[in-house]
């Protein structure tokens, strides 16, 4: 059971940023750090991969909208992730069943994930864009820090990676109101777009049958 701790912080981290978990993992791994990583998180194109994932996943989180559909997207990669990353620690280990482990750090990192993309959603209910840059980078400072610190002190990283947990959501819980607020906002929009599209054609043609009716008109009179 020694690397539950671990494998617990990893699934926590997994539903914030899963590149970063497998970016970070993989450097301790191949730099000696640790040796609790699997051969499988150090390879080069599994770094690079990850690498440039993290990259785009930055970016993206950062922009308003476009991080909700990002977190959309992600619903089954982050879980899948904090699984597999989860598996691999034991079977590294081998002082916990890899099945235990995927399940314990898959159902993590689905409950992490629903805290930041319910959270996300609440906050983009503000028109301001800071909120988003200013969690979005809390968040990722938050994922590294917890996984290094986890590098020499898992018991410890996990007691936080459940506090955090629990706080979200409870944050979550309150910040529902909000959710369904940005719920409701998207599907008006989206509804507005559906009509525009479909009313467009008639309501061209029909601009043009009254001016042309008019035209006919006074050549009639005269």
């Amino acid at each position: 059971m020694s690397v539950l701790p671990l494998v617990f912080t990893s699934g926590w981290a997994s539903g914030i940023n899963a590149y970063a978990v497998v970016l970070l993992l993989g450097v301790f791994g191949a730099t000696g750090v640790s040796d609790e990583v699997p051969a499988a998180l150090q390879r080069t194109d599994v770094l690079v991969a990850a690498g440039v994932l993290f990259l785009c996943d930055t970016v993206c989180d950062k922009i308003p909208y476009v991080d909700s559909f990002w977190d959309a997207a992600h619903t089954v990669i982050r879980p899948v992730s904090g699984a597999v990353v989860g598996a691999l620690l034991a079977g590294q280990s081998g002082s916990l069943s890899d099945l235990t482990a995927g399940a314990v750090g898959g159902t993590t990192a689905l409950a992490s994930h629903a805290v930041k993309a319910g959270t996300r959603m609440a906050i983009n209910t503000s028109p301001e864009p800071f909120s988003n840059v200013i969690t979005s980078a809390a968040e990722d400072l938050g994922v590294a820090a917890l996984i290094s610190f986890a590098m020499f002190y898992p018991k410890a990283a996990a007691i936080i990676a459940a506090v955090l947990l629990v706080l979200g959501l409870a944050i979550l819980f309150f910040l529902a109101r909000r959710i369904r607020r940005f719920l409701r906002r998207r599907a008006q929009r989206r509804e507005e777009k559906r009509l525009a599209r479909a009313g467009g054609g008639p309501s061209q043609a029909g601009g043009r049958r009254p001016s042309q009716a008019g035209g006919r008109g006074p050549s009639g009179r005269g």
